[in-house]
């Protein structure tokens, strides 16, 4: 009996997971897959739709077939944001992520984009401003391995990053230490974090941007720092392919 697209999906997923076609590599032509199987193209095609709906791998145009990283990142907790990190310029937030998970990272796995506009009502909220108040915005766009996996978009009130390293639009983390690093030699310490998560289907644009397969949630999360006085300096909203991280977060138990 010939095979069907289950069957084969079975065969290349088990492939994939023995580490036959390495992470950011490409499964073989859609006609090469159908010729080895004895099936035809069809069912080759229905075959890659249950990996990518898996989250195996994501069709590109032009590329083939990626597969995508098995071993989910580790997205660290509060250790994310150490003082002992960026006040000493260490790794911090995405790269110390990646070094938290054995993964490579270049300054070019960041893109951002930078630009002066209005504050939203949950910006406006967050950073104790009316609603409309001009506010940067630093938008950022994380890949690995060429593939994204989120981005990160943080507000600021302009006279606290005016002339900064947080107004420029060069790929890569802001300097040495981070973003928190920039605001501490401004007199602006950040002193404590409140993050919110939630997960949801993505809108069709953050699917694009992030070569989501179909099916596949976001975890967002919205974060707001301040300093020891309780003025806030930053909000910052994510959007992460659900399949790209595990979270990890460590506290003492409070009495």
């Amino acid at each position: 009996m010939r095979m069907g697209y289950r069957e084969l999906a079975d065969l290349l997923r088990d492939a994939i997971r023995r580490g036959d076609y390495p992470e950011g590599g490409t499964l073989p032509k859609q006609n090469e897959i159908a010729a080895a199987h004895g099936v035809n193209i069809n069912t080759v095609r229905q075959a890659v739709r249950v990996l990518e709906a898996e989250g195996l791998v994501t069709p590109v145009r032009r590329r083939g077939t990626i597969i995508r990283p098995q071993l989910p990142m580790k997205r660290l907790g509060a250790e994310r944001y150490a003082k002992s990190k960026w006040k000493t310029g260490d790794l911090v937030a995405f790269a110390a992520d990646r070094e938290a998970t054995g993964r490579p990272w270049t300054p070019g796995d960041q893109t951002n984009s930078i630009r002066l506009t209005e504050a939203d009502r949950d910006t406006a909220d967050a950073l104790h401003l009316p609603p409309g108040a001009s506010v940067y915005e630093r938008a950022r766009l994380v890949k690995e391995a060429g593939v994204p996996t989120h981005t990160l978009t943080s507000y600021y009130r302009p006279e606290d990053v005016e002339g900064s390293p947080l107004v420029d639009a060069t790929a890569g983390p802001a300097g040495r230490g981070g973003g928190f690093a920039v605001l501490t030699s401004r007199g602006l310490e950040p002193d404590q974090i409140t993050e919110t998560l939630h997960a949801r289907m993505p809108t069709p644009d953050e699917a694009k941007e992030l070569q989501l397969p179909a099916g596949e949630p976001v975890v967002i999360l919205h974060r707001t720092t301040v300093i020891s006085d309780g003025r806030p300096v930053e909000f910052a909203r994510g959007v992460h392919a659900a399949s790209r991280f595990t979270w990890s977060y460590s506290f003492p138990i409070p009495d």
